[in-house]
């Protein structure tokens, strides 16, 4: 089995409920936004945010900063403010250690997501690197886990690991790939779906097993 292990970023790594609350509360403050356009950007921007929210956000409620540069406080606002816990950072360092090859691989738009990485210190521990921005395709498509495998100069073909909070996205996808899966429970399970190969409820837990694999 091949050293590789590839991560799932918000939900999994990085806490980007608690990320997202403090940048939107950040940027209404910023800007003296209404308590409206607060409550549309939460509900809007819930499971992931693209430059095209702030698109809508500036006609929904007339404003008059330029979309692209709210984006850009908004990414600025995130990175700032999402979290990796020490001990998630440690993990992977000794995964590293060793020697497993660490991706990340996520949906959501390159520019914030690569902000994220630098942010938590998460850029400095990982190999590669794969965002559904960079191709327009999101998890569970295959094409997103063989960039990710390539990023790390690695192949597929021969193996890994998936681990990750989305039962389609990560694990199913994780399954197409012909990877073995760790998932992070918390989100309903489709019935439909095959099962991850262990089930944890930290990510930190899914790290200890990776470790195992390799003593």
């Amino acid at each position: 089995m091949s050293r590789l292990a590839l991560f799932d970023l918000d939900g999994t790594l990085a806490d980007r409920q608690s990320a997202l609350s403090d940048a939107v509360t950040g940027l209404c403050r910023s800007l003296a936004l209404s308590t409206d356009a607060e409550q549309w950007l939460r509900t809007e921007l819930a499971d992931r945010a693209t430059a095209g929210d702030f698109v809508r956000l500036r006609e929904a409620f007339g404003l008059e900063v330029a979309a692209a540069e709210l984006w850009r406080e908004y990414v600025d606002l995130m990175a700032a403010a999402v979290t990796c816990r020490p001990e998630v950072l440690e993990g992977l360092a000794r995964l590293r250690a060793a020697a497993w090859t660490i991706g990340v691989i996520t949906n959501g738009a390159g520019d914030i997501q690569r902000a994220k990485l630098a942010g938590t210190g998460l850029a400095d521990l990982v190999d590669g690197v794969a965002v559904s921005g960079d191709l327009e395709i999101r998890k569970p498509d295959l094409r997103l886990f063989e960039l990710a495998a390539t990023r790390c100069g690695v192949s597929l073909a021969d193996g890994g690991w998936m681990v990750g909070d989305n039962p389609i996205g990560d694990i199913g996808g994780g399954h197409r790939a012909g990877l073995r899966t760790i998932w992070l429970r918390g989100r309903p399970w489709p019935d439909a779906l095959s099962a991850a190969h262990h089930v944890v409820d930290d990510v930190t837990d899914a790290i200890t097993i990776l470790l195992a694999q390799t003593e």
